[in-house]
């Protein structure tokens, strides 16, 4: 399902668009994520991030073993959470069940790549004003679940003070260095990676003086 484009601008894989914007990716016609969602375009294909970003990381949060009781007795799966993102300004989160956990893994990666923002980086810290788009603009609030996650402006070299759920998160976000402050049930990894996820999340929805100059 997966593709990638070579050195003649051609895609490797088996990957053949569905949808209309797949064909758009594939014809040239659309050529960056970016204009995706100033077009406010929705990616219903993971190919299209494939073919856009071909150096998407991906890395796995946590995996957890979870039941369900059925007339036939306990069906056990595999639950996985992962996080996909280029370190430069996109990044996405995916939660999957299977039977195996490699298929668990594989169904979650599609998940998170369907589900990728992107995030507005900045230098919003007082303390630095170096200009450089090392951590976030402005302070963002994130929810999900009992969890609550603020995540604020840092300067130039602190590193990314929060949980490690979060950390992962904001690392293939490309976010740097940030403060946070987490609420609730921070110990529940999903909640607390899809509080940090709705968080940076709000890093687009607010303008700021240098995308005015864009």
């Amino acid at each position: 399902m997966s593709s990638r484009r070579d050195e003649g601008g051609l895609t490797e894989g088996q990957w053949v668009p569905k949808t209309r914007l797949g064909k758009m990716v594939m014809e040239g016609k659309v050529t960056s994520l970016a204009e995706i969602f100033e077009q406010g375009l929705r990616v219903r294909e993971a190919g299209i991030v494939d073919f856009l970003l071909p150096d998407l990381k991906d890395e796995v949060i946590d995996i957890s073993l979870v039941q369900k009781q059925t007339d036939a007795g306990k069906r056990s799966k595999f639950r996985a959470l992962v996080v996909v993102g280029n370190e430069d300004g996109f990044v996405g989160l995916g939660v999957d069940k299977a039977p195996r956990t490699r298929n668990a893994i594989e169904k979650a990666i599609v998940e998170a790549k369907l589900n990728i923002i992107p995030v507005n980086r900045g230098c919003g810290s007082w303390e630095c004003a170096c200009g450089e788009p090392h951590t976030l603009p402005f302070k963002v609030v994130g929810r999900c679940g009992s969890v609550e996650i603020h995540l604020i402006p840092a300067p130039k070299g602190l590193g990314l003070v929060s949980g490690d759920a979060a950390k992962v998160v904001l690392r293939l976000a490309g976010i740097k260095d940030c403060w946070s402050k987490s609420f609730g049930a921070t110990k529940t990894t999903v909640s607390f990676a899809y509080a940090t996820f709705d968080a940076l999340r709000g890093t687009a929805e607010i303008m700021t003086p240098m995308d005015w100059a864009r």
